[in-house]
């Protein structure tokens, strides 16, 4: 149940004071000065929606909105600010299911590990050179 709600345009121009590449990080910390202001909320207790943050990064960092309308929902707790025309979902409450006593589970059947194969053993390698090295010689002492 919402204690209070609200509706604002918050202007968020000075974000363009900054420099460019800290522009949107500083509008989202705009908005939440803003709505800690007028909500009488810490800056902690404010929620942004994932709409909300998305529609000031969509331009990227460097041109976040001049200005945004959202809707801020104080409860007890905490204040949570979603875009203005954003449908807003009450978050879910997982239910319990009840197990049936005459339901029964299937049984686990067990797996032995199978038993480990004998490494083959490894080829030499030094074997190999000297089989590419020997046609040479021959045909090095058939020149000659």
């Amino acid at each position: 149940m919402a204690d209070l709600e609200r509706i604002y345009t918050v202007p968020l121009g000075d974000a363009y004071k900054a420099i460019r590449n800290k522009r949107a990080p500083k509008a989202v910390k705009i908005l939440r000065s803003f709505i800690s202001k007028h909500m009488k909320e810490e800056e902690t207790g404010v929620i942004l929606s994932n709409s909300l943050n998305s529609f000031i990064w969509e331009r990227s960092i460097q041109k976040p909105p001049r200005r945004v309308k959202i809707r801020a929902i104080k409860s007890s707790d905490y204040t949570r600010v979603y875009l203005a025309d954003e449908k807003i979902e009450e978050p879910k409450k997982e239910e319990k299911k009840e197990t049936k006593k005459d339901e029964k589970k299937a049984p686990v059947k067990k797996v032995e590990p199978e038993p480990k194969k004998e490494a083959e053993p490894k080829k030499d390698e030094k074997a190999k050179p000297a089989a590419k090295e020997e046609p040479k010689k021959e045909a090095k002492a058939e020149k000659k």
